[in-house]
């Protein structure tokens, strides 16, 4: 790497690349190649409004947040390049978790009235906050199956034409790793006028770009795989450059961007990533690369080991030849995750394994460089059953982690046994 101050264009570089070094240059005061934690509130400022770097308050803005803003928006906007005056082509946001970047989004971009469609295989914690706190605020929402490939005439009927302004997409889902074609979903929303947002979480922005299939905003929870150590909670908005609001919106501070609306309300909300928790998920996302491969190649010997077991009825893994969504996702995505889902047959057989393992460690969130088993319908999507969202209740999931395989399919065979 040069020695001189001025650094390359990141977004022509490697996604791992672009990952270690985007907005992370050595400090110009002591050459400390890691951005150091700003464990700060305020700053001096020299003369009234004369402010260091544009930082008078924490809340506003952080350097270590900062940091991770422009790491996150380089890691999405990879292969999009700068807009025409020059500018990044998106902006980073980071928060305290994953629904505050969601609330923050969703404040931003909608007002009463306004319509949502939305994915009826989704995190419960979304479905949450888009039924019971968006629904009394006024806005409404759809459940659709955005993974139905051949039979999207279901979105577009859903399209409540001036009143829909999001459609939200999960791809791959929690906990049913359903495929949606991202570009596809993009066109009927912006036909409509829509927003297209894309929960990224599972696929992380190493296997999968959707600013560039053509999505507005990039959701992550932070917590999960970019973090990857299960040490710290967070989330996080990519949003596109060009994204505008929709429906002739505007944003409180003035203008008609999204990326302008987000920064608003996130320092008016106030649901910001402290200097901590920033540096660990900073730290965790320049690992992400490698982690990603790890993960995944484990995922892919867990499900051909699930496949052929004569305990489990049903093996869901996009990068399975069987998975419905298997050639959507090998053409939108670089690889196929770490997460796996299964059937057992029965509830009480899907609890006995979730209680049996050993290696796997049973507890909800995934993503870490550590295994676990949940049961999604006793656990992470208990809010939504008795829902158009209610998930199997014999269904099994992995978060597939980078210890030795062998281990990991040794433990799931004792499981199931």
């Amino acid at each position: 790497m040069s020695t001189s101050s001025e650094h390359p264009d990141w977004t022509t570089t490697g996604f791992s690349t672009r990952a270690i070094h985007a907005g992370q240059d050595p400090d110009p005061t002591t050459g400390a190649v890691v951005p150091p934690i700003h464990q700060v509130s305020t700053y001096k400022q020299d003369g009234v409004g004369g402010l260091r770097g544009g930082y008078e308050y924490s809340r506003s803005a952080n350097p270590t947040r900062t940091a991770l803003e422009e790491a996150l928006a380089a890691a999405e906007s990879g292969g999009l390049g700068p807009t025409a005056d020059g500018s990044p082509a998106a902006r980073g946001f980071a928060f305290a978790s994953g629904l505050a970047a969601e609330d923050t989004l969703l404040r931003a971009v909608l007002r009463p009235g306004d319509h949502v469609v939305f994915p009826n295989d989704a995190y419960g914690g979304t479905y949450r906050l888009v039924h019971r706190v968006f629904g009394p605020w006024g806005i409404e929402h759809t459940p659709v199956d955005l993974t139905d490939l051949a039979n999207l005439d279901a979105v577009r009927a859903a399209v409540r034409p001036g009143s829909t302004k999001v459609v939200w997409v999960e791809t791959p889902t929690n906990p049913l790793l359903g495929i949606s074609d991202v570009s596809a979903l993009a066109e009927i929303a912006h036909e409509a006028g829509a927003l297209l947002v894309v929960d990224n979480t599972f696929a992380t922005p190493y296997l999968q770009q959707p600013l560039a299939l053509g999505a507005d905003v990039v959701v992550h929870s932070t917590t999960k795989y970019v973090g990857g150590h299960s040490d710290v909670v967070g989330g996080a908005l990519v949003v596109a450059a060009s994204a505008q609001l929709p429906g002739g919106l505007a944003s409180p501070a003035g203008g008609t961007d999204v990326a302008g609306a987000v920064g608003f309300h996130q320092n008016a909300s106030g649901a910001v990533a402290g200097p901590f928790d920033a540096w660990l998920t900073l730290r965790g996302l320049k690992t992400l690369a490698v982690r990603m491969d790890r993960h995944q190649a484990n995922a892919a010997a867990v499900a051909a080991f699930l496949e052929q077991h004569p305990a489990v009825t049903q093996v869901i893994y996009p990068g399975l030849a069987s998975h419905p969504g298997h050639e959507v996702a090998a053409r939108q995505m670089s690889g196929f995750g770490g997460m796996v889902s299964f059937r057992v047959g029965t509830e009480a057989k899907a609890l006995d394994v979730c209680g049996r393992t050993q290696v796997f460690t049973l507890a909800e969130s995934l993503g870490g460089v550590e295994s676990l088993v949940e049961h999604p319908g006793r656990m992470t999507h208990g809010s939504v059953a008795g829902t158009a969202l209610e998930v199997p209740d014999d269904l099994v999931r992995l978060s597939v982690g980078i210890e030795d395989v062998e281990d990991l399919i040794a433990d799931l065979d004792r499981a199931l046994s």
